[in-house]
């Protein structure tokens, strides 16, 4: 009764961009697919899965294959985008679903020859012997020929917008509607918010470079922490300042700027080079001259 019904279905040709959409959705969900099953081994020791990755791989595009090609003639990607395969071998123009032997070849092709790609690196990339290097030669050669018809193909299917893939060419299966539609409906939702933040993107990007971050940085901790009510004199500079006013480490090479808060040299070189218009973070004075520090601070005052 079921084969009844989907001989009667008529054949709807699908567009080129929803066939491009379902690869790509396709690709997805494989990335998906395999990342949640290389969590289940973060707690094993690392490199665990990196000797089996090509059969692990293959083992489950295998299962994606049962559960979509062989059980419903259509990929996720194409079951998300209602689409489905059809037999372009029979003769008539109904649709007509794939046979054993079409989906079989399909998951030779995609599945196999995938995992015949990566472990065929891995078997001769350290053999050195002249017969295993003639077979990397020739199948270098074949998977560059495979790569050139691939090209051809694709570029046939930007004409004529029949075969996506060259699997599909070669095993005669066809992408069709699985119901009719004639207008293809585009959310701009998703178009219009990464517009906007890119938009956003490239203005931060174009304005960053103006600010002057360490200036607004330091006036910013000034407000924050304002120190007043200190002399300007140099027992003073030994007896409260015994931690850099920049860095809050023990002062390297201590120097002042005339006011009463002491600086490593390199802290404030930097900062004096970088912005001719530097204020102290505690006070705000300006840098009139930077002078080391007369008195010799000991490390043994830390702990007095």
């Amino acid at each position: 009764m079921a084969s009844s019904i989907g001989n009667e279905k008529s054949v709807n040709p699908v567009l080129r961009i929803s066939q491009l959409d379902a690869l790509e959705l396709n690709k997805a969900l494989e990335q998906l697919v395999w990342s949640q099953f290389t969590n289940c081994f973060h707690g094993f020791k690392p490199g665990v899965l990196a000797h089996f990755e090509p059969e692990v791989k293959a083992f489950l595009c295998l299962i994606l294959w049962k559960f979509t090609i062989y059980s419903k003639n259509a990929t996720v990607g194409q079951a998300i985008l209602n689409i489905q395969y059809k037999n372009n071998l029979s003769q008539t123009e109904k649709y007509q679903p794939l046979s054993k032997h079409q989906k079989l070849w399909y998951l030779v092709f995609t599945v196999g020859g995938r995992w015949l790609e990566e472990r065929c690196y891995d078997l001769f990339s350290n053999r050195q012997q002249q017969s295993f290097c003639k077979i990397k030669s020739y199948i270098s050669i074949g998977s560059g020929l495979l790569k050139l018809c691939g090209l051809v193909n694709f570029l046939i299917f930007l004409q004529k917008g029949t075969f996506a893939t060259l699997t599909e060419r070669i095993l005669g299966i066809r992408s069709v509607f699985c119901k009719p539609q004639s207008v293809r409906q585009v959310g701009f939702e998703y178009m219009s918010r990464e517009l906007l933040w890119h938009g956003f993107a490239e203005f931060l990007i174009y304005l960053l470079p103006l600010i002057n971050v360490q200036k607004l940085k330091l006036k910013i901790s000034s407000w924050c922490s304002p120190i007043v009510g200190l002399s300007n004199s140099e027992n003073t500079l030994v007896a409260h300042c015994r931690e850099c006013s920049l860095c809050g480490e023990w002062p390297t090479m201590p120097h002042t700027i005339g006011c009463p808060h002491v600086f490593c040299y390199y802290c404030i070189k930097s900062n004096f080079l970088f912005d001719m218009y530097f204020t102290c973070p505690k006070c705000g004075s300006e840098v009139h001259s930077l002078q080391p520090l007369k008195y010799k601070i000991e490390m043994t005052e830390l702990h007095v």
